[in-house]
């Protein structure tokens, strides 16, 4: 069991990259991405708001929509845990770290919206995984979307004061790094 562990989280975080091969939470991860401190705070917002979200939403599906029959509310009720949760993420950061509170910005109530939550929690479900597997690949899965948007705003920071063509500053730039850390992570497809 925990070989398969081992190997669902891995597949989950550099396989199957949510971002760089599944392309969900594209939004985050080029706006969050300029500065490496806002990037991981980020990133940390996410593996606790998708990790908790696998967990609760495996749990309401399994122990309550499944065995009453109405597993076709899951997306509707997925949704509102998801919500629930970036609230909850919202003022502890308001509360306790400000300033990323307010680097994050529109970024953070964002969260809300990143298909990289619901498409995990979704993924769960259709996947038929318990609760340990759903909440193992909800962190992978994050913790993918973290270790990625790292790499982009560390390459961002370090390319920021290069000379770049007119044609490819600002976002161009970003896209094709992006690309190129696409193409960097097929090579873990032969990890498994």
């Amino acid at each position: 069991m925990m070989k398969e562990l081992l190997l669902l989280a891995l597949g989950s975080a550099l396989v199957s990259n949510v971002v760089l091969s599944q392309f969900y939470g594209l939004c985050p991860f080029l706006g969050v991405s300029k500065q490496l401190k806002t990037a991981s705070g980020m990133g940390l917002a996410v593996i606790f708001v998708i990790t908790l979200a696998s967990l609760v939403s495996s749990v309401i599906y399994t122990y309550l929509l499944d065995r009453l029959g109405i597993g076709y509310l899951k997306t509707i009720v997925f949704i509102l845990v998801i919500a629930a949760l970036v609230q909850f993420v919202e003022m502890f950061l308001k509360k306790k770290v400000p300033a990323l509170y307010a680097s994050l910005g529109v970024f953070l109530p964002l969260i809300t919206t990143n298909c990289a939550v619901l498409g995990t929690a979704l993924t769960n479900v259709q996947r038929e995984y318990n609760v340990l597997f759903a909440v193992v690949n909800g962190f992978a899965t994050a913790a993918g979307f973290a270790l990625s948007i790292c790499i982009l705003a560390g390459i961002r920071e370090k390319t920021a004061h290069n000379d770049i063509p007119k044609a490819f500053q600002g976002m161009p730039i970003t896209l094709v790094t992006a690309g190129l850390m696409a193409i960097a992570f097929c090579g873990f497809s032969g990890l498994l």
